[in-house]
């Protein structure tokens, strides 16, 4: 199955993972909005503390969904939209074979079914 993912399955995994929770999706969007954050001004929008932001915000650059670069005493993260567009052209082959195999077996449970 790995030749149906563009990236490696490792990567595709920390995106998955990285996406699974709701307070991390919440800070990737808003950082995709925005173009740009810092844990500091991010902790504020979502309600927990710098330190947690900070940890998301990190998760979100290991999974290859933000870049991080320091200014001062901050790090500055943007958004990184390449895994998205891998993992949807991946999602979109896979529902592409599944519809093509569900209708070939509509096709074949019509064709095989008795006459009323």
């Amino acid at each position: 199955m790995s030749d149906l993912v563009p990236a490696t399955t490792e990567q595709a995994a920390a995106v998955f993972a990285a996406l699974a929770d709701p307070t991390r999706r919440q800070i990737f969007e808003t950082v995709a909005r925005t173009g740009r954050g810092t844990a500091t001004a991010l902790s504020h929008d979502v309600g927990i503390s710098r330190q947690a932001t900070a940890k998301h915000l990190s998760m979100l650059a290991d999974a290859g969904l933000a870049s991080a670069e320091r200014s001062g005493r901050e790090t500055i993260y943007r958004p990184d939209l390449g895994p998205l567009g891998a993992l949807s052209a991946w999602v979109t082959r896979v529902e592409g074979e599944w519809s093509a195999r569900l209708d070939a077996l509509a096709e074949h449970l019509d064709a095989t079914k008795p006459d009323n």
